[in-house]
């Protein structure tokens, strides 16, 4: 039972780093990036090409993808929503079509495959991530066999976590982005520069999403699409949780992975996505407002 609990644990971990971004963006700015999946794609891709054309191994790529993705983010941010804020349908149909277009320029290698020039690494074809060798088999715990990565991926989540505390809670930053997302006009009134702080807020959020894409090319193979299905995971997180909660996302995703791996134990990976889906709908009926939530949706 425990290694059930272990994979479940992983499972929520990887929905909380893929989410986290997602609570930030959505509170302090009220934008559904629809192409959120995508910066976990381009992460893992980031690997796949630091691994492939620099040698580097997993641990050297997540610092790789983290700037990687965050500057694309904060292009998205500054080119297509900046001009969007406050029009939630406009920002949703935009980000889906940038959406589009980056799942696009992987496939086509940058528009490089219509001259017939082809770079490693990218194209629609299926790419892996090797794993270090330290994170490659089991270690025990009692009686029980607990997979390496999977706990590093667990590990990993919690210094991530405790990072992204520190910054909304410790900093300077932090305090500017919190008092956005009670109440931007009153913050822009204050003298915070809502614009700059929206930027850099989007930013760190794409980042978030590149390290989860690198966690996640560990175990699943890496291809242009990845991203679809963990940002549908990540916005019920959001939405469960509460917006602009960082405590209503750990444990909204924490549980969800848990009853995600505890039902694909006993039964299979489609009841278990109906009953999470049968939980949230559940949840959202009784407390509109999330688990934890500073303001309604």
């Amino acid at each position: 039972m425990l290694d059930v609990i272990l994979i479940g644990l992983s499972m929520g971990s990887i929905l909380l780093l893929a989410a986290l971004g997602l609570v930030i963006i959505y509170g302090a700015m009220g934008v559904v990036n629809m192409a959120h999946g995508e910066m976990i794609m381009v992460g893992a891709y980031a690997a796949v090409m630091a691994q492939i054309w620099l040698g580097l191994g997993l641990f050297a790529a997540i610092p790789i993808a983290f700037v990687v993705s965050g500057a694309l983010g904060l292009l998205i941010e500054r080119c297509v929503v900046r001009r969007l804020y406050g029009r939630l349908g406009d920002t949703l149909l935009a980000t889906w079509g940038v959406a589009i277009l980056i799942q696009q320029a992987v496939r086509l290698e940058g528009g490089l495959a219509f001259f017939g020039i082809h770079i490693e690494g990218l194209g629609p074809g299926l790419q892996n991530m090797p794993i270090p060798q330290m994170l490659q088999g089991a270690v025990m715990i009692g009686q029980t066999p607990i997979n390496a990565y999977r706990a590093f991926i667990v590990a990993s989540t919690l210094v991530l976590t405790f990072a992204t505390w520190l910054l909304l809670y410790r900093t300077r930053i932090g305090m500017q982005v919190r008092a956005i997302i009670r109440n931007p006009r009153m913050a822009a009134a204050c003298g915070i520069d809502v614009q700059r702080v929206n930027a850099w807020t989007f930013a760190f959020g794409a980042g978030l999403a590149g390290i989860t894409g690198v966690l996640v090319a560990g175990f699943k193979t890496v291809s242009p699409d990845m991203g679809t299905a963990l940002v549908v995971d990540s916005f019920l997180v959001v939405v469960s949780g509460g917006v602009g909660s960082l405590l209503g996302a750990i444990v909204t995703s924490i549980g969800l992975g848990e009853v995600t791996g505890v039902v694909a134990a006993f039964s299979n990976d489609i009841l278990a996505r109906a009953v999470v889906f049968g939980l949230v709908i559940l949840l959202i009926i009784v407390r509109p407002q999330g688990l934890f939530s500073f303001k309604g949706r």
